[in-house]
């Protein structure tokens, strides 16, 4: 896989209550992060070990459907999702503030 694409594949961290329960939990933690619509499992992994210098165990791909919202008699549709939830061997940290 090129480093170009690499680079584009994650797009940025999720910050809810669940994922920081999860990063926080237990002996192998897990990080959500906001993927590319078309990003692979094997392209995260590649992507997450490029950037942070980590090995990773595992990853769990999911789509998040867009909610509809409506104002009025106008109805829109927030933006769909595709989150990946990344486990990294034990030992491994992960740290958002020193992305190489």
């Amino acid at each position: 896989m090129k480093a170009e694409r690499l680079l584009q594949v994650i797009l940025a961290p999720v910050i809810t209550e669940k994922a920081t329960f999860i990063a926080e939990s237990g002996e192998k933690p897990q990080f959500a992060l906001r993927v590319a619509p078309d990003a692979t499992k094997p392209e995260v992994k590649a992507a997450v070990e490029l950037l942070f210098k980590v090995e990773v165990e595992s990853v769990s791909v999911l789509n998040r459907k867009g909610k509809v919202k409506r104002a009025g008699r106008f109805s829109g549709r927030r933006r769909s999702n595709r989150i990946a939830y990344v486990s990294l061997k034990k030992g491994q940290e992960l740290d958002f503030s020193e992305v190489n």
